[in-house]
């Protein structure tokens, strides 16, 4: 099981949220469960290929 990590907050009756590697892609849902499943299809989306140009945020090393 892969796992990754999101942002979300309360915005009136929603919450709204983002996987934090595609910080661009933001979704909502009425529950925390609701917000969960659309953030996993929203990441399914993202990863298929089908959407081009799809902006991602990555980690730079450096001495």
């Amino acid at each position: 099981m892969d796992t990754t990590k999101f942002v979300y907050w309360q915005d009136g009756d929603m919450l709204l949220g983002y996987l934090e590697e595609y910080p661009d892609y933001m979704t909502q849902g009425e529950t925390l469960d609701e917000l969960k499943e659309n953030l996993k299809d929203l990441y399914n989306e993202l990863t298929s290929g089908v959407i081009p140009c799809v902006r991602k945020v990555a980690e730079l090393e450096f001495a």
